[in-house]
């Protein structure tokens, strides 16, 4: 055989990490999910020290009140290709989010309206895509599905692979596995570890009163602004006399 008719072996998908899915995760209770409805995104944020949240440019393709909230199904496909997200329709439980890491590529759309349709279907809760969607108005259609990504783009992906399903991945600059709790509204999407989720619904729950109650002084103009200076004092701020 001619040498310029052998195709090079690294073209060839191999079976392992990097082209692989499974179907068994650890998973929450219903009841913990569910707790963290009465919550936002920043609430949720706030409490795990700001470092568990998605870089912003992955924001609402959908209506603003739709929010995510559900145990991630997690989804790691090759730039613009969507093999694997067909395949997570399978393996996902009704009420997971699907979170797709395309590798922030802007290049495909990994996500439409089929796709989006069928997940419904499944029972999915929502959309999580690290990359790019398309047929915005088929999703928009749906009315209940939120779907989250960078933008949107006619070009649609191929269907080829390779790509991993139910394995850790990097969203959003954000390392998500399987089963961790993802909470998305209009602010933004938050990823909770799915070991720390009843400690932190613990926190949550202890200072929701009296944030509550904060924000309705807050809300009646009764604030003070004396830890402001405290917090310059203690850091030796040299305060300029004529300001005074």
């Amino acid at each position: 055989m001619e040498p310029g008719n052998v195709r090079p072996q690294s073209a060839e998908m191999t079976p392992g990490p990097g082209f692989r899915y499974r179907r068994n995760r650890r998973g929450l209770p219903m009841e913990i999910l569910r707790r963290f409805g009465a919550y936002g995104a920043a609430d949720v944020s706030d409490l795990m020290n700001r470092l568990y949240t998605m870089n912003p440019s992955i924001k609402p393709m959908t209506p603003r009140e739709l929010r995510l909230l559900g145990p991630a199904c997690t989804v790691k496909v090759f730039p613009g290709d969507n093999l694997m997200v067909h395949k997570s329709l399978d393996l996902a439980n009704p009420g997971d989010v699907l979170v797709i890491d395309a590798s922030s590529s802007m290049m495909t759309a990994v996500l439409g309206d089929l796709v989006s349709t069928k997940a419904r279907h499944r029972g999915i809760a929502g959309v999580v895509v690290d990359g790019l969607v398309r047929d915005l108005d088929g999703i928009l259609a749906l009315g209940d599905l939120p779907v989250f990504a960078r933008g949107s783009t006619p070009l649609g992906p191929l269907h080829r692979g390779p790509g991993e399903v139910n394995y850790p991945v990097s969203v959003g600059g954000i390392v998500v596995n399987p089963g961790d709790v993802i909470v998305g509204d209009a602010d933004g999407v938050v990823v909770v570890p799915q070991e720390s989720a009843e400690a932190l619904l613990e926190r949550l729950d202890s200072r929701a009163v009296s944030m509550a109650e904060y924000q309705r002084a807050v809300g009646r103009g009764e604030f003070s602004n004396v830890w402001v200076d405290k917090t310059l004092s203690n850091g030796g701020v040299d305060a300029d006399p004529d300001l005074d």
